[in-house]
């Protein structure tokens, strides 16, 4: 097994060890470790404290970037919906995991399977009701405003 995915591993190990679930994630740039995270949703019972968003918040704070482009994530499971969100959006462009969704739904943990076929649908047909409400004529609207920069 790759060295960073066997840390990933160990980190995920460790995490249920200490009261957790089994994730963890190591981002890597030229073959450095830059940043690692465990799921932290026991401890700080935030929805958002997934291992590979800890590592990312980690490498970009100590880098004082949001672009991680040239980086790669190793993770113990297949990235979540969210994870993979934040991924596309902080410029990752390769991902190693150790075991999948299916593997993780086998295991009883099957919010990402279920996200992702939810996230595939229409909208319309999504069990998450999403509808816009456009900003009123002659309002000032947020996006507008990127332009005035």
């Amino acid at each position: 097994m790759d060295k960073f995915m066997k840390r990933a591993v160990e980190l995920a190990i460790a995490n249920v060890k200490d009261g957790g679930q089994p994730f963890g994630a190591v981002l890597v740039k030229n073959d450095t470790v830059v940043a690692e995270g465990v799921n932290e949703l026991h401890i700080k019972n935030d929805i958002s404290g997934h291992a590979e968003l800890i590592a990312i918040r980690k490498a970009q704070d100590a880098l004082q970037t949001i672009d991680l482009s040239g980086y790669v994530m190793y993770a113990s499971g297949e990235p979540c919906p969210m994870c993979m969100t934040a991924i596309y959006y902080s410029g990752i462009q390769h991902v190693f995991f150790a075991e999948s969704i299916v593997d993780a739904e086998k295991a009883g943990l099957t919010a990402s399977k279920q996200i992702y076929e939810d996230l595939a649908k229409n909208r319309s047909e999504r069990t998450i009701t999403v509808e816009q409400i456009p900003v009123e004529p002659g309002s000032t609207s947020p996006l507008s405003l990127l332009s005035k920069r």
